[in-house]
């Protein structure tokens, strides 16, 4: 029976630091090791955390304006080259276009502003030119006021204030959709909004939100409504939908609409049709059909869509 030694640890074989035994080939030789994967791509760039990417960008920026205040113009030139390059290099590091976002605009607007961004993808965001971008988009005509937010490392924001459309405005012939201040919406197509009130007239676009307002506080005229002719760039005529005519005065306005709103509902003149209401003078006067003719003078409305 072999002895059994207590107390002394029997003697192991020595290993390399870290616990493994080195491979050991035919014979018992011990087998070189090869190269970790990876040791050949020592130097090459393998990421950069996006804060310390940024904090480069603006050494570099801030480095270009020293040189350039202490080279005066020529300076100038090679401070944007330098930023240029550093540019293009945040870009290859993922500070680049990738995404834009319209916010505020109707799907009517939306396409003309995009063309109006012109930018690519993968275009490099720290350098993008954000007051440009800005006055570009609001040389839109749909567009009344913009900003533009740069969010990295990859999204343009565009917001925008829409102007709101009211009317469309017939004059020499022409169509055009116009806004609230009277303002001709360029990139509308009028046959579109065939629901917007029709104004006739050189000079309507200017003066019809007033009385437009004062018809939309009265749906049931204003559904009958086909077009508000301007008459000698002083005051307004409603013709309606049926060949109706209602002349309302240069002034006071609401007041004469208070005396047809009465006359409708007392004689539901409206409902049942007239050739023509003068609201000029203080005392309406009502002419039924076929008892007048048409005015002179007034052009005549075009209705599209």
């Amino acid at each position: 029976m072999p002895a059994v030694v207590r107390g002394r640890p029997t003697q192991k074989s020595k290993t390399p630091q870290g616990g493994r035994a080195a491979p050991r080939g035919a014979g018992g030789a011990a087998r070189p090791r090869k190269p970790q994967a990876g040791y050949a791509s020592v130097g090459r760039f393998v990421g950069l955390h996006p804060r310390f990417a940024l904090w480069a960008a603006v050494t570099v920026l801030v480095l270009a304006v020293i040189v350039t205040l202490a080279t005066g113009g020529r300076g100038a030139a090679i401070a944007a080259n330098i930023f240029r390059g550093a540019d293009n290099t945040m870009g290859s590091m993922g500070f680049a276009i990738r995404k834009v976002h319209v916010e505020g605009a109707t799907k009517f607007a939306e396409n003309d502003i995009r063309r109006a961004v012109n930018v690519q993808p993968g275009q490099p965001i720290l350098g993008l030119d954000l007051d440009k971008v800005r006055e570009d988009v609001e040389k839109v005509g749909w567009v009344k006021s913009a900003r533009v937010v740069r969010l990295l490392p990859d999204t343009l924001v565009v917001v925008v204030n829409e102007r709101q459309r009211m009317a469309v405005w017939q004059h020499s012939g022409q169509l055009a959709v116009i806004d609230s201040d009277g303002q001709a919406i360029n990139e509308a197509d009028p046959g579109q909004f065939s629901d917007l009130p029709l104004v006739v007239g050189e000079g309507a676009n200017a003066t019809a939100s007033g009385v437009i307002s004062l018809l939309q506080a009265r749906p049931t005229l204003l559904g009958r409504l086909d077009a508000l002719v301007r008459v000698d760039g002083r005051r307004w005529d409603l013709r309606l939908r049926d060949g109706s005519l209602v002349q309302l005065p240069a002034q006071g306005e609401d007041a004469a609409l208070i005396q047809l709103d009465r006359l409708d509902r007392d004689q539901r003149v409206l409902e049942l049709g007239f050739s023509r209401i003068d609201l000029r003078t203080g005392d309406p006067v009502v002419r039924p059909k076929g008892h007048d003719t048409a005015v002179q003078g007034a052009p005549a409305p075009t209705r599209v869509g």
